[in-house]
């Protein structure tokens, strides 16, 4: 079965491909059968269900309250510690042969010890970092080496409270026939 060839392919290397000049002319809808999902109430019955599955409107919120947090490995600091000695970043301190870095005024937030492929991310300078979060794993590394991390803000994950349990009536009972009978006593002291 022969089909037919689009009008487009009959007019390559022209400009306007026989719709009149400039872009005022062919530019609508109507080629196309409508904008969006127009007409969609008039296809066949196998194309109706497409439509229905398609999901409409926006989905979820933008949270007011996300932090966007700027991570660095452990290698990557120990790789920038001369760049960052020469940009007044880290200070290389005098009596040993240690470094202290500021990551804040490198522009990041939190410091992460694992790496991807394959990079064990050891260090071998001792090091003294400040920084506003770090991953356990990089603070073991760090001390491992000799130096310190010193973590500035720490994330509270807030604790669900557990929903108490409805009495049974029977126990509800008892505690209100005790209350009762106090509530007697004292009056009978009285």
């Amino acid at each position: 079965m022969r089909f037919k060839k689009k009008k487009v392919t009959k007019q390559r290397a022209s400009t306007y491909h026989g719709y009149g000049r400039s872009q005022s002319h062919h530019k609508g809808a109507g080629n196309r059968g409508g904008r969006g999902n127009a007409g969609s109430g008039k296809r066949s019955d196998g194309k109706k269900p497409s439509f229905w599955r398609l999901p409409t409107g926006r989905r979820g919120f933008t949270s007011i309250n996300k932090k966007i947090i700027n991570a660095i490995n452990l290698e990557d600091v120990y790789a920038n510690l001369k760049g960052w000695v020469a940009k007044g970043i880290a200070v290389k301190n005098q009596a040993g042969a240690s470094y202290q870095v500021d990551l804040k005024k490198a522009g990041y937030d939190k410091l992460l010890g694992t790496v991807g492929n394959g990079k064990t991310g050891e260090i071998k300078e001792k090091l003294f970092i400040i920084t506003d979060f770090a991953s356990g794993n990089a603070v073991e590394k760090v001390k491992a080496a000799g130096g310190e991390v010193k973590v500035l803000k720490t994330i509270v994950k807030k604790e669900k409270k557990k929903a108490e349990k409805p009495k049974k009536a029977a126990e509800k009972e008892k505690e209100t026939d005790e209350v009762e009978e106090a509530e007697v006593e004292e009056a009978d002291k009285e």
